[in-house]
């Protein structure tokens, strides 16, 4: 994963947010079958490609792979469950 900049970092944050609000949870409905036999393991899947539309449409972040991807997908959700936990 590659950001090119301050100016690329709030771009790719900006994106990312109104990708997950608006994209994110019709993959997820679309996907709940799968979802559901795979015990919630697939929404790392829907989170990297998540972040693959992200990288597309965003010049500065760069996304090299899939793997790339399901890594940073990991990683965004272990630093979301940590801060839901301390803010509460």
């Amino acid at each position: 994963m590659q950001l090119r900049g301050l100016g690329a970092t709030l771009v790719a944050a900006a994106i990312l947010g109104i990708v997950n609000a608006i994209i994110r949870p019709l993959l997820v409905l679309l996907t709940l079958p799968l979802n559901i036999l795979t015990l919630g393991l697939f929404t790392f899947v829907i989170n990297a490609l998540m972040l693959l539309l992200t990288s597309a449409v965003v010049p500065g972040f760069v996304i090299r792979g899939f793997g790339s991807a399901i890594l940073g997908a990991i990683v965004l959700s272990i630093i979301s469950f940590v801060l839901t936990h301390l803010i509460r």
